[in-house]
């Protein structure tokens, strides 16, 4: 059996949500390929618009990438016109991005992160919407199975597109930081960290107002994440707001640099309108550092207990959330975390993808 992949969104040095999942499920595979005899009969085909990567798997004779040009246009042209040329042809397509190839015969198995687009429009570029709204309506249609990355955005696709519940499959993605070496603190103050790209829908405004309400902490708020879309009045807010001199943004920090920055953190805040998981939720629970997240989408789904819980649309309730994790004992909350991240792992999500690939390839999904 050949399974087909979409390297598109892996194939990037800043990879975060989408990009992360695609490289961790695909760098798992890979293993799994090469450790497991019950997949033998199984090989894997890559398929890139750019060379791969230094930190990509090593080709060998079950895995094997393929070069396709043009960038532009990837689902619509590259990726569809290699895929029926190229021999033999392959069992099943996966693509671990909401955009499947299109115009092709193969049985197709996409992976959806969550539909925030659907319910929050206006947070998003028009470009960027009309993309999301009518490429995720197309995958869905076309799908053999589905993975989604929590309960949550599974019930959300069978209410949004009545898709069979049967066929769609969580696969919770895992937690894969190194947590040796982490470094002393290395910031003058005591600070609060939020990590996440700069987008409305992640409620920075919000977080920033709160944050200036905390009179009694001294410290800053620090900001890890690069600049996604409509991020100009969140770089402007703590001018706003009177905290221009206590809030940091750092931009994109790379893997290797974020377990310090958890570690000794007086609490993670993540107070998003909408997350299909939160990974960073896990990161922070994994370096027992105190969450802070919204009652709603998926967030309550991963943290359980462990969460400082708020509603993300009420600045005094994300100030009062910031209080408790600043002034309260998190001892319980933290041992809570530190055992809800021992539930999600890469390796098994990655299992279940290729079990569920396999399946698809034979036939049997």
């Amino acid at each position: 059996m050949i399974i087909a992949i979409d390297g598109y969104e892996a194939n990037t040095h800043r990879r975060v949500g989408i990009g992360q999942y695609a490289y961790q499920i695909m760098r798992h595979i890979h293993a799994i390929l090469h450790k497991e005899r019950d997949h033998s009969k199984t090989s894997v085909r890559v398929y890139l618009p750019e060379n791969p990567f230094a930190d990509f798997p090593e080709c060998s004779d079950r895995w094997e990438y393929k070069v396709c040009s043009p960038k532009r246009f990837w689902t619509f042209l590259s990726l569809p016109m290699h895929l029926l040329i190229d021999r033999p042809s392959v069992d099943v397509v996966f693509s671990p991005t909401h955009y499947m190839p299109r115009y092709i015969p193969y049985p197709r198995v996409v992976a959806i992160m969550d539909l925030s687009f659907l319910y929050f429009p206006r947070l998003f570029r028009p470009k960027d919407y009309y993309q999301l709204l009518h490429g995720t309506k197309y995958s869905v249609s076309h799908a053999r199975a589905i993975c989604t990355i929590s309960e949550f955005t599974r019930d959300a696709i069978i209410q949004a597109y009545k898709y069979p519940k049967e066929r769609i499959f969580v696969t919770y993605p895992g937690f894969s930081m190194n947590k040796k070496n982490i470094q002393k603190n290395k910031r003058k103050r005591p600070y609060i960290l939020s990590v996440g790209t700069l987008q409305p829908r992640k409620n920075y405004e919000r977080l920033i107002e709160a944050f200036s309400l905390l009179n009694e902490f001294e410290g800053e708020l620090v900001i890890v994440g690069k600049k996604g879309w409509l991020y100009e009045s969140i770089i402007s807010a703590p001018e706003r707001f009177g905290v221009q001199d206590r809030v940091v943004f750092l931009d994109f920090v790379p893997d290797e640099e974020l377990p310090s920055l958890y570690k000794n953190a007086v609490c993670f805040a993540l107070p998003s309108l909408y997350e299909g998981f939160g990974l960073p939720v896990l990161e922070a629970m994994a370096h027992e550092c105190p969450v802070v997240i919204s009652n709603v989408s998926s967030l309550p789904e991963i943290a359980r207990e462990a969460g400082i819980y708020v509603d993300p649309n009420d600045v005094e309730s994300i100030a009062d959330g910031l209080r408790k994790a600043i002034t309260q004992d998190n001892t319980k909350r933290i041992q809570q975390g530190a055992k809800r991240v021992q539930l999600f792992s890469w390796e098994t999500a990655a299992k279940q993808t290729l079990d569920i690939l396999e399946r698809v390839g034979k036939g049997e999904l």
